[in-house]
């Protein structure tokens, strides 16, 4: 197979690379090279395809699988499609499940509406940028484009540091805000998974939606901390709290306390999509303590949550010391 990836430093874009090399296949990347190595053998063509012939280098190529992780402007989409309508038979999509029209309901599936967005915008927030990508990947594809809704991404190389956040935080040892209850399910997509599965669709040439990400409970809030304490060796105390107390103190889930989306919350159904049809079309997730390992792992290696490819710095996710101490203080006293 002769695999193109556009972008293919990132965090998902370099894990669908890594597939796509450990699979013995020919693997090409179109990016500006000015982000991250590529792995020994993995053909680089740059370009900046926001910049006017931006896309020249792909003039006379010729692949059987192109995945796109573009997360910016829909019309960057738009153009790639165009330029590659000949060159590729297929072309997978990494979306998000970001893309569904708000109010979102839990287990919300392929055929729930999305934003509004329109393939050949110029800006635009994050879910209207996907849901754009999306159209118009569709627009010049057809049912030729997979388009891959992911939905929290996991795994080593994450550039966000949800993840990385609880294990270096568990590592400190010392009194953990543990935000409950410990089996509240969560649900994610490890990123190894997530690119196995995208490329094994492309190989079928499968088309359509579908939310990517494992089953709500395929692992837990305890089992991820308690996962994180055990690769870590920390003897840190989790002090496992109700969400109540914790959301009156103005924490913010999924940000102040990453991955934790209590029941109730209006954001809740991030954690509660219906994944049916991906687990049909053969999605298969690695267990949680393998997740958590192999990050802790690569964190030990490369030491601090790389910047995201190309794009622009995020605040950083999990609470201050800090004020982590002053809720800890108030909500288990002494």
């Amino acid at each position: 197979m002769r695999l193109l990836v556009l972008g293919g430093t990132g965090f998902v874009g370099g894990a669908v690379v890594a597939e796509g090399v450990r699979r013995g296949w020919s693997v090409t990347v179109f990016n500006r090279g000015m982000h991250g190595a590529v792995p020994p053998g993995v053909h680089r063509l740059r370009g900046d395809r926001t910049a006017p012939d931006g896309l020249a280098a792909l003039a006379g190529g010729g692949w059987d699988l192109v995945v796109d992780t573009w997360d910016g402007a829909p019309r960057a989409v738009r153009d790639a499609a165009r330029a590659l309508a000949e060159a590729v038979p297929h072309y997978a999509y990494v979306s998000s499940g970001a893309v569904y029209a708000q109010p979102v309901p839990d287990g919300v599936g392929e055929e729930a509406p999305v934003v509004d967005a329109a393939p050949d915008a110029g800006d635009g927030d994050y879910p209207r940028c996907k849901a754009g990508g999306e159209r118009a990947a569709v627009q010049v594809f057809g049912d030729r484009a997979l388009l891959v809704r992911a939905g929290l991404i996991l795994g080593p190389g994450e550039d966000i540091g949800r993840l990385p956040w609880w294990l270096h935080r568990v590592a400190r040892g010392g009194d953990v805000l543990a935000p409950g209850p410990q089996d509240l399910p969560v649900q994610y997509v490890d990123v190894r998974d997530l690119a196995a599965w995208t490329l094994d669709r492309g190989v079928e040439g499968v088309g359509g939606a579908f939310n990517v990400i494992s089953r709500t409970g395929h692992a837990t809030m305890g089992e991820l901390l308690a996962a994180a304490l055990a690769v870590t060796g920390s003897d840190a105390r989790l002090r496992w709290t109700d969400p109540e107390p914790i959301l009156a103190a103005g924490v913010v889930p999924w940000n102040d306390l990453p991955i934790w989306v209590p029941s109730g919350h209006e954001y809740r159904w991030m954690q509660e999509r219906g994944v049916d049809k991906a687990y049909a079309a053969g999605l298969t997730c690695r267990p949680a303590a393998e997740t958590v390992a192999d990050t802790w792992r690569w964190l030990r290696r490369v030491g601090t949550v790389p910047p995201r490819a190309g794009r622009p710095a995020r605040e950083p996710v999990g609470l201050d010391p800090e004020r982590e101490a002053t809720l800890l203080g108030a909500l288990h006293p002494a």
